[in-house]
């Protein structure tokens, strides 16, 4: 009997969009997805892809939108989760990732921890990282585009015990290649699976990329639409993670087992360095 841990399947949607309101354009997709490839139980989108930047499209969640990806969810009997949306919460607006399961139910709400400041004007940072059971698969965790800038949000999430980071991102400029490094980086030194899922067209240059506890490019899209399905293998991630990336490195006991202490996080801590380097603003 096969194990069902090794048969999970996820699509990633690197879609064509346009900056305005695409619910309708998405609900197609993911129906059609779950059509084209009935073996895919979860399917993810990008970044703010629902109306693109603007704080002006926050609203109060749940919202009718995503009441609609939820419908969605529980018809066609999958793991949703529709990328980031800008949502209100009384006087501050949150960059949020709703994780919709088979039933159509809200089961957690991840709130972008770094806005990429100075240019995601208006954003408030989330303070709690989100990770969520799928039941006899595995644990998966969520971060959001800039987030992994800060190699903290990723090692947070596999301390929670995440094996899978859903990474919905929507990057329009010319650090693209940048980010493919530190998408891979975040793989390997963590030993897990991340699904980075970038739009195109107005919204974003593509290059969605899928890469497994190894390092393993699993696949790297163009800058075209597609539809990025693929099985993704939880006992690979218990594999490398006891036995150590291609028998070698064993990086998340290493980092257990350490008994350093990292002044920058110390209660309290400041650095002069860091003081020094100015306000964060757009340079002039």
């Amino acid at each position: 009997m096969n194990n069902p841990r090794k048969q999970f399947g996820i699509a990633a949607l690197q879609l064509q969009l346009a900056e305005a309101d695409n619910l309708e354009l998405l609900l197609q997709r993911i129906q059609k997805t779950k059509l084209r490839f009935p073996w895919v139980r979860m399917v993810v989108l990008p970044e703010l892809a629902l109306r693109g930047v603007g704080v002006q499209h926050a609203r109060e969640l749940p919202s009718p939108e995503e009441q609609a990806f939820c419908r969605s969810a529980r018809e066609l009997g999958i793991w949703l989760v529709p990328g980031s949306m800008y949502e209100k919460c009384g006087s501050a607006v949150f960059n949020t990732t709703p994780v919709i399961n088979p039933e159509g139910e809200v089961v957690a709400r991840y709130r972008k921890i770094y806005p990429f400041l100075p240019y995601e004007k208006g954003v408030t940072g989330g303070d709690q990282f989100v990770v969520f059971d799928v039941p006899e698969v595995g644990r998966f965790g969520v971060s959001i585009c800039y987030d992994m800038w800060f190699p903290e949000t990723t090692r947070a999430l596999t301390w929670l015990g995440a094996e899978i980071i859903i990474h919905p991102t929507k990057t329009d400029t010319i650090d693209r290649l940048d980010e493919l490094s530190l998408v891979r980086a975040s793989a390997i030194t963590n030993q897990c699976y991340v699904v980075d899922v970038n739009s195109c067209g107005a919204q974003g240059v593509g290059r969605s990329i899928i890469v497994g506890p190894e390092g393993e490019t699993v696949h790297e899209a163009s800058v075209e639409e597609e539809i990025i399905a693929f099985e993704v293998d939880l006992d690979k991630v218990t594999r490398v993670r006891e036995r150590g990336m291609k028998g070698l490195g064993q990086t998340l006991k290493s980092f257990r087992d350490g008994k350093v202490r990292y002044p920058q996080y110390e209660p309290g801590a400041e650095s002069a360095a860091y003081r020094q380097l100015g306000v964060l603003k757009v340079p002039e």
